[in-house]
């Protein structure tokens, strides 16, 4: 796998670049850009992240973990919510070893945050991109908050391991990031030995992962301090469906 891209480097566009090495990493400039926001309303963001309730499936004993989950049915264009669809969220245990096979009820994302301009634009955004790469509309959407804390110690973004999410494409935008290192990082080829590391630090970096052709996880959280916390949006899309039992 080559050196990934970033937006502002060359004339590639987000788009050829997750077709050519099937993920596209976005500096928060471009991510800004690409959405239509400024850095400055971040902020109202990332406040719908400050009362996200604890994950209440955590298989490893954790308490790490704070989120809200829900699925939308986006219009073909995919500019617009067409339909809130109330439902599990679903992986089988091909995907997810630990926590795969089971409904996963959570906490609804509220509709203040669905409603937030800046939410908006980054959904739509990140899904014009995917769809582009796809080549057709992509309108089954799953929007993950997360919030992995480290007040108790250590925090694991994704305590699955390496993965895929069995979806069509996946796309992990960084929130806020406060008083914690690690949390580096790392995509795999699915079907080859290249990968490679680097560490989302910046409100508005991301990276939009081709879910068939790369796998990914995040490497956990220290406290660097007496405590601290990583917010990211999770964004994945399929174009058949959602994923159900």
């Amino acid at each position: 796998m080559r050196q990934p891209l970033l937006w502002n480097l060359g004339d590639a566009t987000p788009t050829a670049t997750l077709r050519e090495q099937g993920f596209v990493r976005l500096t928060p400039a471009r991510t800004a850009a690409l959405a239509g926001i400024e850095i400055a309303d971040w902020s109202l963001v990332a406040r719908h992240w400050n009362d996200l309730p604890p994950d209440p499936h955590l298989r490893d004993g954790g308490s790490y973990r704070f989120r809200r989950h829900a699925s939308l049915r986006l219009t073909d264009d995919g500019s617009a919510i067409a339909q809130r669809v109330e439902r599990a969220h679903w992986q089988p245990l091909d995907y997810n070893a630990l926590h795969g096979g089971f409904e996963r009820w959570f906490a609804p994302v509220t509709d203040a945050t669905l409603a937030e301009p800046g939410l908006q634009k980054l959904l739509f955004a990140f899904g014009h991109i995917a769809a582009e790469a796809a080549g057709h509309p992509l309108p089954y959407v799953e929007l993950h908050q997360f919030r992995i804390d480290t007040a108790a110690g250590i925090g694991r973004p994704t305590p699955e391991g390496a993965h895929r999410d069995g979806v069509d494409f996946v796309a992990v935008i960084l929130i806020d990031r406060v008083d914690v290192r690690g949390g580096e990082s790392r995509i795999f080829e699915a079907n080859g030995p290249a990968g490679i590391r680097f560490t989302l630090l910046d409100r508005g970096s991301a990276v939009l992962l081709d879910d068939a052709r790369v796998i990914h996880e995040t490497t956990p959280l220290q406290p660097d301090g007496a405590s601290g916390h990583r917010d990211t949006l999770v964004l994945t899309w399929r174009g058949d469906g959602f994923l159900d039992p």
